[in-house]
């Protein structure tokens, strides 16, 4: 520290007040607690000592803690707040307290106590690492939240509007007419308590991660003063905590923006006496709209397989999925493994599973799920590794087909659709059209999600276009196509379905109409299964029928 005019100034190398950073005040620390493990200015520590909790915390001085000589408490357990952090799993890649171990951890491979643990990390770059990671996070959290408040006044906003609809369709109708307007003035209310507190859950949510970013953040100032065994512990656990703020971000960001609206019953003034609705006011999540699609053409293309030495017999590339940092993840019927692909599409590792995958999807940043023949879906977990997390049961596990949407698992079955939560409650099942007509011409096979549609290949000459309600938009229809299976979508709203027995692949543009041929069978493309667009190469990854993948760039 310097003195400038007469006041104490703080130098890069000074370590502040851990309770007064939290508040953006940049304090000179004098102590610190080995309890709490904060770093303390002269009236923090003088506070500290005055409460009831902490009177007994014995404070040392803050150049003493810096040397490490006593920063030896043991952090406290996540889930158990009452325990001491004791052990490593190394198959969660978590730390945790001995209940959590014996309860549910016991059968998991790697289990290591902290003082067995030989950390190798460069807990340094560690922690720079997780300092930036804050920083985009609580950006991330802080846009949101700005967002959603937006959203909660924009709310209000459709609400009058919405209610001037309703008052300007009711007037100079008669008494049936005002008995209407009550009913939908009522579903209105309804609907807007529905939303609007839904988005104040939502901003109490990110209020508590950012806060809870915030508290970690501050954390890591003091991480140079601790031994590596409790660098290591306070990275696990700081990074526990940004999964959770990023798995709020992407639950918040996949509802998208909501907006209240009235459809209108066109056909009220005519048919008035036997009308039994004003209109239905809908929730509406506003979204980016997509460029124009354009028609592709093949530039080149190549062959990979992906069959590995210890594979039984050759692969079945049911489905495809990638996420957000471009891995591309291969469901392999045949030998009941997953497989992840390198940069050059070769095969980097694997994972076993206990049944024969149907289908795949992301379901975040570093998850997906994996639908299995035996009615379960199994989340694995994307890391340096492979792992289980957890599964649900679901029914139609032996038909292709899954994919994730907006919080919500699409299902495939014999004849329709089944919705799921993540937990594995059934929400709806889409089969029949508000007609009862069905939906599909035959099974459905795999799906995929664009800009607030599902697309449904079922077996046929094309692909159903459903609304996230499950409300039929339109087909994607071309006689050239034969027992459609894959669907993809471009970046730009092309959609590219393939013909199992056309030996095609066809495009489409975003307002359904058929915009060519992309493969044709003269090529050599043979029993296409799925598809995916992959977005960081521009190019389309194609899994087929012999075990082979072909990559067409385009």
């Amino acid at each position: 520290m310097a003195e400038v005019d007469g006041r104490t100034a703080i130098t890069d190398n000074d370590i502040v007040c851990t309770p007064c950073f939290e508040d953006d005040i940049r304090e000179p620390a004098v102590k610190y607690c080995p309890e709490c493990q904060d770093f303390l200015c002269t009236g923090c520590s003088l506070h500290h000592g005055r409460q009831r909790l902490s009177r007994s915390h014995k404070l040392v001085d803050k150049n003493e803690a810096k040397q490490g000589s006593h920063v030896t408490v043991t952090a406290k357990c996540l889930y158990h707040r009452d325990r001491n952090i004791e052990m490593y799993c190394e198959e969660h890649d978590m730390v945790y307290c001995l209940k959590c171990i014996a309860t549910d951890h016991r059968s998991c491979k790697g289990v290591t106590g902290l003082d067995d643990l030989s950390v190798s990390t460069d807990q340094k770059r560690e922690t720079e690492r997780l300092k930036a990671d804050i920083m985009n996070t609580k950006e991330r959290l802080e846009n949101t939240d700005q967002k959603t408040k937006t959203n909660l006044k924009s709310i209000e906003e459709h609400r009058n509007e919405v209610i001037t609809q309703i008052e300007a369709l009711a007037r100079g109708l008669v008494e049936h007419i005002h008995k209407l307007e009550r009913e939908a003035l009522e579903g209105l209310d309804a609907k807007y308590i529905l939303v609007k507190e839904e988005l104040e859950t939502n901003m109490s949510k990110l209020s508590k991660a950012k806060e809870e970013v915030e508290q970690v953040r501050s954390k890591l100032q003091g991480m140079d003063s601790l031994d590596k065994i409790q660098q290591f512990v306070q990275t696990k656990l700081t990074q526990q905590t940004l999964n959770d703020a990023v798995k709020v971000l992407e639950q918040n960001e996949a509802k998208g923006i909501q907006s209240l609206h009235l459809k209108e019953n066109t056909e009220l003034k005519s048919l008035v006496s036997s009308s039994t609705c004003l209109g239905s006011v809908q929730k509406i999540r506003e979204s980016k709209r997509l460029p124009t699609s354009r028609t592709y053409k093949v530039r080149s293309q190549k062959e990979e397989s992906i069959r590995m030495k210890n594979d039984k017999i050759g692969p079945y590339i049911c489905d495809v999925c990638q996420l957000q940092d471009g891995t591309i993840i291969l469901a392999d019927n045949n030998n009941m493994r997953i497989k992840r692909l390198g940069v050059n599409y070769n095969i980097k590792d694997y994972f076993d599973l206990e049944s024969y995958p149907s289908g795949i999807c992301c379901t975040g940043n570093t998850e997906v799920a994996v639908k299995l023949y035996h009615n379960k879906v199994c989340f694995i977990s994307v890391g340096s590794s492979l792992s289980k997390v957890r599964d649900i049961s679901v029914t139609g596990g032996r038909y292709l087909g899954m994919t994730y949407c907006a919080g919500e698992l699409w299902v495939s079955d014999v004849n329709g659709v089944n919705v799921y939560s993540m937990t594995g409650t059934l929400l709806k099942y889409v089969i029949s059209d508000v007609n009862i007509k069905p939906m599909f011409k035959s099974t459905p096979h795999q799906m995929v999600v664009s800009e607030g549609n599902v697309f449904v290949t079922d077996n046929s000459d094309g692909a159903v276009c459903l609304t996230r309600d499950g409300t039929v938009k339109g087909e994607l229809i071309d006689k050239r196509l034969a027992e459609t299976r894959g669907v993809c979508v471009s970046n730009d709203g092309t959609v590219f379905i393939s013909g199992f027995n056309s030996d095609s692949i066809m495009m489409f543009d975003s307002e359904r109409k058929c915009l060519g041929e992309l493969v044709s069978k003269e090529s050599g493309l043979l029993k296409p299964v799925s598809l995916l667009f992959d977005d960081k190469r521009n190019c389309l990854v194609v899994g087929c029928f012999s075990g082979k993948i072909i990559v067409y760039y385009i």
